[in-house]
């Protein structure tokens, strides 16, 4: 049996191949240019979900950069990682922001900045199951319920992550997902 990339009498199987018209397959491969993804992925908050995703992130393209207010907390281990003590700076159309700790006592302003600024998407972690802690934060500030109703939560795609690294990879997915209307899944 042979799947699309290998036939019969090839070596490589891909030697024997006709000119694939998907640009996509052509970087797939390794023969075109990934294209240049312009988006800014801010991950609030050092823990170690926000470690692994910021990595990915980079890996996918996103500019990742760590915001935690709390200097003693943020000491990234990637290179290539902005690190900040605040969004200022870093939210425009092309910024996702993901909080990845919901305990925070920064966690209602750090949320009401985000909806304020003209970042495309913002979610927090947390388990749907449990009460929203963000959502009496925000009312706390002020901030109004149609504001509020924009935070995502959950985030990321529903592949049942438990580590932090499966986390931050179905988050990952999520946001790719959305960036590219997609709706995620095994559905194409």
């Amino acid at each position: 049996m042979t799947d699309q990339h290998s036939f019969p009498g090839s070596a490589s199987g891909l030697a024997d191949l006709p000119p694939d018209p998907d640009p996509a397959c052509d970087v797939a491969h390794g023969t075109a240019p990934a294209p240049v993804v312009s988006r800014t992925l801010v991950a609030v908050f050092a823990s170690p979900v926000a470690g692994y995703l910021l990595r990915y992130a980079a890996d996918a393209g996103f500019r990742p950069v760590l915001v935690d207010p709390d200097p003693g907390r943020a000491h990234p281990d990637e290179t290539g990682v902005a690190v900040a003590s605040s969004l200022d700076g870093y939210l425009d159309h092309t910024t996702d922001v993901v909080v990845t700790d919901h305990h925070r006592p920064e966690l209602g302003p750090l949320l009401r900045d985000a909806l304020a600024s003209p970042a495309r998407w913002v979610g927090i972690l947390g388990n749907p199951r449990h009460p929203a802690p963000h959502v009496p934060a925000l009312a706390a500030l002020g901030v109004p319920d149609t504001e509020i109703g924009r935070v995502h939560r959950p985030v990321g795609l529903n592949i049942g992550s438990h580590t932090p690294a499966e986390i931050a990879l179905a988050t990952l997915a999520g946001l790719i997902a959305d960036r590219n209307s997609r709706p995620g899944g095994f559905e194409f």
